[in-house]
């Protein structure tokens, strides 16, 4: 009885349950049923009427906007049903979850417009000749600004939003289904060139154990944060961002607003780095393409910023190398690199929330003579993670057995990405509606900003370029 008890009343548990339904219902696809191939696909647009699609081609007659409500009404009866078994008002619930989920997703939307989200190598396809080039997700930035303008300005908007307002069950949600989308990428990973993948693997090992004790010991010893601030800090900063804070402030049980004030500055620090980062590798890494790409994927913390980062270099190294030395290197290589490099970081969240649940079970705050039992242990264990493990090693598992599958999983993972993608909007608009700068000043946020841009301008983004180069210099992609 207890324990159903605990599963009911738990935000942890039901983004795990909710998750895996998702999961499950995306895996029609592999007995020829697109069960959620409705879901709404946003592309990057300049003709708001071609925005919006079904993301299955068996639903290639449905229109944009009736894919959006059928992708609304899906979320709203799954979050309502997770609502009311969390004994949450769920007349309030449902009513908050609307409002969230429109103006959440009209925040996406502007920013997937093409002079937004268009990058410099996508200008020509779009008929453009400047764009901001922040990638979609710039969607999240929007989302998190109007969430701030509301959550400041206008108290009472807030409060009629309370019972909905649940980032953290957003973002867990999310990350179980994620796990599903890094299976399909680490199974078709596996046909790379192992220089590639071997070399990805021990850079982002490398990678981990210096970024993370250099961030955490300059918060801890420089800024006098405490261990609650330093753990989820050091994770964001030099990991996965957002979900990366999210699990490690899950570990080691913060206040939810830890990892909300870390992913808030995760989102805007990646953008800040897509903006940068490639020109300067165009400009001192054109010899070094494969370096470039490596190091797009270990000094940018959020997927799609990393990705992006990793497209625009590889579009501006093979025009300067052409221009400079007459090389003409086949595309994609370097965006290859910086795609394994991100997986493996990715692949590893799971294991560090573990890794961090046991070291503050048994070291950081245990206490003289205390015994730890495998009980306590599990209890601190977030476990939306074991979901997320479950979706990746399931994926990976049955891609790796039976190839011939790969392409009904990745249409599986493509279905389930939508919804995924919804849950990390909703948790930005949410973060924002929750963040009172008022508070957050008090809490230290504008030193945890600080920390932010001393670790990762300071030191984060040199070491991964030292750590690029120790593993892939001398590596050159095919040429033409």
């Amino acid at each position: 009885m207890e324990k159903t008890k605990f599963i009911r009343n738990n935000e942890d548990w039901w983004a795990l349950w909710i998750g895996l339904f998702v999961f499950v219902v995306s895996l029609g696809t592999f007995v020829g049923m697109d069960l959620l191939g409705f879901g709404v696909a946003t592309r990057v647009w300049t003709d708001i009427s071609k925005a919006m699609a079904a993301v299955s081609a068996k639903y290639a007659k449905l229109p944009g906007f009736l894919a959006l409500v059928f992708t609304y009404l899906f979320m709203l009866v799954i979050m309502t049903v997770g609502a009311k078994a969390l004994k949450f008002n769920t007349k309030e619930f449902a009513i908050g979850f609307t409002v969230i989920f429109w103006v959440s997703y009209l925040c996406w939307l502007v920013g997937n417009w093409a002079y937004i989200a268009a990058t410099p190598n996508q200008l020509k396809a779009f008929g453009l000749t400047w764009a901001l080039g922040l990638t979609g997700e710039a969607g999240f930035i929007v989302a998190l600004v109007v969430g701030l303008i509301i959550g400041n300005f206008f108290p009472g908007v807030t409060a009629f939003l309370k019972e909905a307002t649940r980032p953290e069950w957003y973002i867990k949600t999310a990350i179980v289904i994620l796990g599903a989308m890094l299976g399909v990428q680490a199974a078709g990973a596996t046909g790379l060139a192992k220089a590639v993948m071997f070399r990805g693997f021990a850079a982002i090992v490398e990678a981990y154990l210096i970024y993370w004790a250099l961030v955490y010991l300059v918060s801890r010893k420089v800024f006098k944060f405490s261990k609650e601030w330093s753990a989820p800090l050091a994770s964001g900063i030099s990991i996965c961002g957002v979900s990366a804070a999210i699990a490690t402030g899950a570990a080691i049980k913060t206040r939810p607003v830890v990892p909300i004030m870390v992913s808030s500055l995760v989102v805007i620090f990646a953008v800040v780095e897509l903006l940068f980062l490639p020109f300067l590798a165009e400009t001192f890494l054109y010899h070094q393409p494969m370096v470039a790409g490596a190091w797009m994927g270990l000094a940018v913390k959020t997927d799609g910023a990393a990705v992006a980062s990793g497209a625009i270099t590889d579009a501006l190294i093979r025009a300067k190398a052409l221009s400079a030395t007459g090389v003409n290197y086949k595309e994609g290589w370097m965006l290859l690199t910086t795609t394994t490099v991100k997986l493996f970081i990715d692949i590893f969240i799971g294991i560090w929330a573990f890794v961090l649940a046991l070291v503050w079970v048994y070291a950081i705050e245990k206490k003289p003579g205390q015994t730890v039992s495998v009980g306590e242990i599990w209890e601190r264990f977030p476990k939306f993670v074991i979901g997320y493990a479950v979706t990746f090693l399931f994926m990976l598992f049955l891609t790796l057995r039976a190839p011939g599958l790969i392409g009904a999983a990745r249409l599986s993972t493509g279905e389930s990405n939508v919804f995924r993608v919804l849950f990390f909007v909703m948790t930005f608009f949410t973060i924002g509606l929750v963040s009172n700068f008022r508070k957050l000043w008090e809490e230290g946020i504008g030193k945890l900003a600080l920390v932010y841009v001393i670790s990762l301008f300071g030191f984060i983004i040199w070491i991964g370029l030292v750590i690029s180069y120790i593993f892939f210099h001398g590596i050159m992609p095919p040429t033409m």
